[in-house]
């Protein structure tokens, strides 16, 4: 869980460009939503825990000039004030955006990252021919993903004694061989 949210913490503070351009299109998708979210379900929470009988962020105003219509009562049309309370949930909506992207953004990822490796295990043209050849079941999906392994390290491993056969050694690599041979030699004889 830590993790979770050192992640979500790197992914907020992070400025890679491509990450924001994908925020903004996937965040004005999900507006209405965390609007709808934030105002209909977490602010009367947060507003009757800050209220404790008061009327919560919907009044966190602080008058720098403030008007009274004839009644008495406070004119905020013809006020000047700032909305605390607006501010606390812009902020809120932010952090409900950014965590939405952050949990899509992972799952897709995560889900990217999958698929590339089921992709990866599956065989090449070539390697499906000599599979056919070979007499694989080419529909048991579990015995043609074993079998490419198979052959995949099979050629690897004949690409590494092509180049050990093929690779020439310097005349320092001789001499080191050749040191090597005759303190062997030496060791034998003093035993």
């Amino acid at each position: 869980m830590r993790k979770f949210f050192s992640d979500f913490k790197k992914f907020i503070t992070r400025g890679n460009v491509v990450d924001m351009a994908i925020g903004v299109i996937v965040a004005s998708a999900f507006t209405a939503i965390v609007t709808a979210l934030t105002n209909g379900i977490i602010m009367p929470f947060i507003n009757y825990l800050l209220s404790l009988g008061g009327t919560g962020l919907d009044s966190a105003y602080t008058f720098l000039v403030k008007a009274l219509d004839e009644s008495g009562n406070v004119d905020l049309a013809n006020s000047i004030y700032i909305d605390w309370g607006a501010f606390i949930t812009a902020i809120i909506n932010f952090l409900l955006v950014a965590f939405v992207l952050f949990c899509i953004l992972r799952i897709f990822m995560r889900s990217k990252g999958f698929l590339q490796k089921q992709i990866g295990e599956l065989p090449t043209h070539d390697e499906r021919k000599q599979l056919k050849q070979m007499g694989v079941n080419m529909k048991n999906r579990h015995e043609v993903i074993v079998k490419t392994a198979e052959l995949r390290d099979e050629k690897k491993k004949a690409e590494e004694e092509k180049k050990r056969l093929e690779h020439k050694p310097t005349t320092e690599e001789l001499l080191t061989d050749i040191k090597a041979l005759l303190e062997k030699q030496q060791n034998n004889k003093s035993e």
